[in-house]
Formats: structure tokens, C-alpha cells, sequence
């Protein structure tokens, strides 16, 4: 006789998830890089950047630093922020004025659900960033 299987299954998975991803940016716990626009720090998680980002995936395979600092030039703050809010929680809030803007940058860094759209057309090139290693 086979033995019989059984799926096991966490109901609430996806939505635990995001609560766990939302809270570890927020307190920057087990934080693994650091995006830096207009001399400000974002810190966040390598491995949530990279499944929302092209871009920030591509940088993370190139150079394998523990720590890497990116910093994003012609970027501005609140646009990052904005957008590693979105990677993490999977939406934002924007004024009118400042939605154009965010999605061309959006559009720079490949991001997923914003950049992705059939609609816009794809980015010349993404902003200038340079990966740096910080000592910790």
C-alpha cells in the first residue's frame, strides 16, 4: 500500500509575508544594503529589492559584497523611499505632481508592477548608481 500524502497548507502565507517584510523594513532588522539618494539612507533587504527589481537583481549578482552601499544618483529621496515602500508592501501613495516622475524612475530601476506595464515603453537606461562596500 503507497503511503498517502497530505498538503499542508498556511492559509494566511502570502499576507503574513508581506506583515514580516513591512515590519523587518521598518525596524531595519537583518537590513543587508543600504540605497542612499540625495545623502539620505534607505536601508533594506537584498533579497526583496531583487524579486521587485531587474535592476537592483542584476547588481546584487555582479557584485557580492555582505553589505553593499548603492548610491543612486539623480534620484530623489522621497522617490526612493516611495518605491522601496512599494517593493515591500506593494503599494504607495502619490501626489499627481510627483506620479510622472516616480514612474520614470520606476521605469530606471525595473520595477515590477510599475515598470512592467504594456503600455509604457522600456528605459533607455537605468540611473547612474554605484555599488560601494562600506567597512562595518
Amino acid at each position: 500500500m503507497a503511503d498517502q500524502q497530505f498538503c499542508l497548507r498556511w492559509n494566511h502565507h502570502h499576507t503574513t509575508l508581506i506583515n514580516v517584510f513591512e515590519s523587518l523594513l521598518k525596524d531595519e532588522s537583518l537590513v543587508d544594503v543600504t540605497l542612499y539618494a540625495e545623502g539620505r539612507p534607505v536601508r533594506a533587504h537584498k533579497v526583496v529589492l531583487s524579486a521587485c527589481s531587474q535592476y537592483f537583481r542584476a547588481i546584487f549578482s555582479a557584485h557580492q559584497e555582505n553589505h553593499p552601499v548603492i548610491i543612486l544618483k539623480d534620484v530623489p529621496f522621497s522617490e526612493l523611499r516611495a518605491l522601496v515602500d512599494y517593493m515591500y508592501i506593494g503599494e504607495v501613495n502619490v501626489c499627481q505632481d510627483q506620479l510622472a516622475s516616480l514612474i520614470k524612475t520606476a521605469e530606471s530601476l525595473k520595477i515590477k508592477g510599475l515598470a512592467d506595464g504594456s503600455n509604457r515603453k522600456p528605459p533607455s537606461s537605468p540611473p547612474p548608481a554605484l555599488p560601494l562596500q562600506l567597512p562595518m
